[in-house]
């Protein structure tokens, strides 16, 4: 990018895509960028960086990987249209999302244990997140306690991603901390009553939670502590144990039903004096309609990027089907499969109006910390401010399915499995 472009005196946010003449200028100053963020080599990177049953958690999805498979080849359908001779000197990446104006339609997806991908936990994902103004989701399933991961956000938006636990004082509890320590959003995850069988974690016992490693979002709730005490453990002397009663009253096999979203909805409402709720993990048009009629504010149309259920619908399939639905109904978010900014293009286009990304970074926490969490996310930034401009778009407003030229819904045989 020519420093001297007109384009930053267009937009409210930063130039993004100067960060690609940071990275080419690099060597210049004796450095050089700190690593590929090629998806395929950012992914091998991270497994030589993480132990193995690090790496097994972070990578693993459920039974034959076929859910994961079919969210990259419903990308694949889908071919971007660019328009030529478009005045994108005048182009800005800027969206908002539950009255948070934010640097683009790009999110931390929550996810959880960040510890076993580095020793600072959440921490630092939370810290780029407030330092490039895209909201943060923090997992139920986190490695830090609340207060402190929204103090490392400071005055970023933030949203707090709930698994519910089977005991509503313990539900209002984590709620009212979420409130208290500044997450402006509640999204209830409701695809994991109990993980899905991934073959790598089970042959290996890899469960952080059952080891004592992981647990402190919960370990640190008032609740949660008198429950532990009344059961006669001490997390101390024994952590696993504390944990796995932790991560067992949060899922683990006892699903909730519709029946209990409106008294969820009431209480979060309630705390938060009215601030948005949205459900997370919807795939079925009956579903999404469903929480229309309960009166979510949103949905995040997501499979959980192929772990959970195997041999599902695609997520981007499944967004196409509820934005035809309900897309005037309520505001819909994307997750699962997203590798890059032509994926997140695509996922506007088809109606989202918001996406979030989770392994992408997961990798950088992975591969270099608070500076490999950076680096990913700026460097998607870029890529798609970079997508704006390369493709004649001026604004994300402007991003519908008249971008798009797509094929029919077709997955390809398994045997592609191989190549995962």
């Amino acid at each position: 990018m020519d420093p001297n472009a007109p384009n930053p005196k267009h937009r409210n946010t930063p130039e993004y895509a100067r960060y690609q003449r940071e990275l080419f200028w690099a060597e210049n100053e004796g450095v050089t960028p700190p690593f590929n963020t090629d998806p395929d080599k950012l992914e091998q990177r991270a497994e030589q960086k993480l132990s193995e049953g690090g790496w097994y958690y972070a990578s693993s999805n459920a039974g034959q990987s076929l859910t994961h498979l079919a969210n990259r080849q419903a990308f694949y359908r889908h071919k971007v249209l660019p328009r030529m001779l478009v005045d994108t000197n005048k182009r800005d990446t800027k969206t908002s999302i539950f009255g948070h104006k934010v640097s683009a339609p790009i999110g931390f997806a929550p996810i959880g244990i960040n510890k076993i991908y580095n020793p600072e936990g959440e921490l630092p994902v939370a810290q780029v997140a407030k330092e490039l103004n895209l909201p943060y989701c923090l997992s139920t399933a986190g490695s830090q306690p609340i207060e402190d991961v929204g103090k490392a956000n400071g005055a970023g938006p933030r949203f707090f991603q709930l698994y519910m636990p089977h005991d509503d004082e313990l539900t209002v509890s984590l709620l009212k901390r979420a409130w208290d320590s500044g997450f402006t959003a509640c999204i209830l995850t409701v695809d994991t009553w109990q993980l899905g069988w991934r073959h790598n974690d089970v042959n290996t016992s890899d469960y952080a939670f059952y080891k004592g490693i992981g647990a402190d979002l919960g370990l640190s709730d008032p609740v949660f502590q008198k429950k532990m005490k009344e059961a006669g453990i001490d997390p101390k002397t024994q952590p696993k144990e504390a944990g796995a009663m932790w991560i067992d009253n949060v899922w683990h096999g006892r699903a909730h039903t519709w029946e209990k979203i409106p008294w969820l909805i009431k209480t979060w409402k309630e705390i938060s004096g009215g601030k948005p709720f949205a459900i997370k993990g919807i795939q079925r048009v009956d579903d999404a309609r469903k929480c229309v009629e309960v009166g979510c504010d949103g949905i995040v149309v997501s499979n959980h990027a192929g772990r959970q259920v195997d041999g599902a619908i695609a997520s981007l399939d499944a967004l196409e089907n509820i934005v035809n639905a309900v897309g005037d109904k309520t505001y819909i978010m994307y997750d699962s499969g997203v590798r890059g900014a032509t994926d997140v293009f695509k996922a506007l286009a088809l109606g989202a109006k918001f996406v979030f990304v989770g392994r992408l970074w997961v990798w950088g926490l992975s591969i270099m910390g608070t500076t490999g969490v950076r680096h990913v996310m700026k460097s998607l930034l870029a890529d798609f401010d970079i997508m704006m401009n390369v493709a004649g778009c001026q604004s994300v407003d402007q991003i519908d399915r008249s971008w798009l030229e797509s094929q029919p819904k077709s997955y390809s045989l398994v045997q592609e499995r191989s190549k995962l």
